[in-house]
């Protein structure tokens, strides 16, 4: 993975491009700045991890483009979840939940992330506190929508092996 600073990113895409993201949804462009400024700019390539089981889950991922498939890792094996696209955040549940990634991030095709590690997603809080619960709000709302899809799959699961008896 290569690192990239804020201002090689906005060489390549105008800043106005991350408004719509869902992580930034609201923001405006001056907090999406900050964010860039101090978090981490990966550029990464198909196959590249963002990050891998058993690592400290003390941040999480913004995909700003491409995208990122997500494995959990349960009883010695791995299982596939989802992918994510660009907009959306990988990473967030571990970071808030204080404990070890549980699973593995390759990416799918080439792209780039912005990582917002505890200390930045806290300083963010400390100077922007009226945009840190703008984010707040579309974390959780990708956390509910992310809830609902796997509520709605153990549904049709359920439903599925009730037809079966």
């Amino acid at each position: 993975m290569n690192i990239i600073t804020s201002q090689q990113l906005l060489e390549h895409y105008p800043l106005s491009s991350f408004t719509n993201a869902s992580v930034f949804g609201a923001l405006p462009e001056s907090a999406i700045h900050w964010l860039l400024k101090n978090g981490v700019i990966r550029e990464f390539k198909a196959g590249e991890e963002l990050f891998s089981q058993g690592q400290p889950g003390n941040s999480f991922h913004v995909i700003l483009a491409g995208s990122v498939d997500y494995y959990k890792y349960h009883e010695g094996r791995y299982a596939y979840i989802r992918q994510y696209k660009a907009g959306e955040q990988i990473g967030f549940v571990s970071m808030i939940a204080l404990h070890d990634r549980v699973g593995l991030a390759p990416a799918c095709e080439a792209g780039t992330s912005l990582e917002i590690n505890s200390e930045v997603y806290h300083d963010f809080h400390l100077r922007h506190p009226l945009e840190f619960g703008i984010l707040m709000m579309n974390l959780a709302r990708e956390m509910a929508r992310t809830l609902r899809n796997t509520n709605n799959i153990l549904v049709k699961k359920s439903l599925i092996s009730e037809t079966d008896h």
